[in-house]
């Protein structure tokens, strides 16, 4: 995908910790089922902001690395401006059904290993959904007002001001994205229940 300007104003809530890795170029994956408010996860856009949340990370929830950069947060704190940094263009969702194919992805993302496996056995009848995001960086964050509009338990939100995607830069070559991306594709479909 070129990117051309425009005024973009969809977001998608992700941890924090995630966003920010995702903006460095450590991991290309994000994985979901949905916010409690919705029946499933579907991507509605595939060029989003990336909107950084904090109330429910938690550092036992990540691997390691990640873990000693996070500070949990009362439930129901955000805080009063959010620092949009990256945009990400959802190239690819791919179920997963099985513990081997989360096994053979722990490379690939920020989680615990535990925490995979509950979400995946959370709701067992949905799978759970890897999105691959190609990311790219503003050269300076942009600060927008926290509204009530973005509070909640739900992946997608509108921004109440559009922000330009002006100046955007990816934060890895298309090369090393598209080698990424066929290695985790590969080691979804050859851990498949229906290999």
């Amino acid at each position: 995908m070129v990117l051309v300007s425009q005024k973009l104003e969809h977001a998608l809530k992700e941890w924090a910790i995630a966003v920010e890795a995702l903006s460095k170029g450590e991991t290309i994956v994000l994985l979901r089922k949905g916010g409690i408010r919705e029946a499933g996860f579907q991507v509605q856009q595939p060029l989003v902001w990336l909107y950084p949340t904090y109330e429910h990370q938690h550092p036992h929830l990540l691997k390691a690395e990640y873990a000693a950069k996070v500070t949990p947060v009362e439930s129901g704190w955000h805080p009063q401006t959010v620092s949009i940094q990256s945009c990400a263009e959802i190239t690819d969702v791919v179920p997963i059904t099985n513990q081997e194919q989360i096994t053979a992805l722990q490379p690939y993302h920020i989680w615990h290993q535990q925490m995979i496996g509950d979400r995946l056995k959370w709701q067992p009848q949905r799978p759970l959904l890897v999105l691959l995001l190609k990311v790219y960086r503003l050269p300076t964050p942009t600060s927008i007002p926290y509204n009530d509009a973005y509070s909640g338990c739900k992946s997608w939100i509108d921004l109440i001001e559009p922000i330009a995607t002006d100046l955007l830069n990816p934060v890895m070559s298309d090369d090393r994205y598209t080698t990424q991306v066929k290695t985790i594709k590969t080691l979804i479909s050859a851990n498949s229940d229906d290999k």
